[in-house]
């Protein structure tokens, strides 16, 4: 195994237990555009893109309407703000383990598909505005499965590819993480299910945040 000192982490369905309120506010915005419903699965497949790429993805007849893919974004935020009033919840084992891989010295990070403005939002409800090392936003940078994110923040760190781990629960995540030469863990409770993140060859499949602690042995110091 690599020497690590560099955790990358997704936001939706890796830290956070967020993915019932994104397919919420997905269809609410549909129905607020008047835009057919899409199924819970093809909702959740892509999560983790963009926003902007999101959409277009669901909606491909929007391809060519700037104007309706803002629309449909705009109402996506003001749902999803509105529901994240209240914090989704991080999923077990989260806070303990970070707090373990921060005192061993290990590096955190945040890559997502969230805009920042969404991103902050969400920071501010846990009171981490300032926890982690660096994060970047799709709306910053070239969104998933683009590597340049990870290229930003390797940069800002002062390491390499092979110093630093990407975990995500989506193929994108897995995709950006190989095109940016890093190795990555698969979370099998979030976005996508676990067979169709192991196509992509992760390094560690994961179904309990607390199990990357272990992999890793957090709590000796780097």
């Amino acid at each position: 195994m690599r020497d690590y000192r560099l955790l990358i982490f997704d936001w939706d369905g890796t830290l956070v237990d967020s993915i019932g309120r994104i397919v919420e506010s997905m269809r609410r915005a549909a129905e607020s555009c008047s835009l057919p419903q899409r199924a819970e699965a093809a909702i959740k497949g892509i999560i983790g893109l963009s926003l902007s790429e999101a959409i277009r993805t669901l909606y491909p007849e929007l391809e060519r309407d700037a104007g309706r893919v803002e629309r449909f974004r705009q109402q996506y935020s003001e749902h999803y703000l509105a529901l994240e009033n209240e914090p989704s919840a991080l999923f077990p084992g989260v806070v303990e383990s970070l707090g373990a891989f921060r005192q061993a010295g290990y590096r955190l990070a945040v890559a997502t598909g969230k805009s920042r403005r969404g991103l902050n939002h969400v920071l501010a409800g846990h009171g981490w505005l300032d926890y982690f090392d660096v994060t970047r936003c799709a709306d910053e940078t070239a969104g998933k499965p683009d590597p340049l994110m990870l290229h930003e923040i390797l940069a800002h760190c002062g390491m390499v590819a092979e110093q630093a781990l990407m975990v995500g629960d989506s193929s994108f995540d897995l995709l950006m993480a190989r095109r940016a030469g890093l190795d990555a863990v698969a979370v099998g409770y979030g976005a996508q299910p676990l067979e169709v993140l192991l196509e992509h060859e992760p390094l560690l499949a994961i179904e309990e945040f607390s199990e990357l602690r272990a992999w890793l042995g957090a709590g000796v110091a780097k």
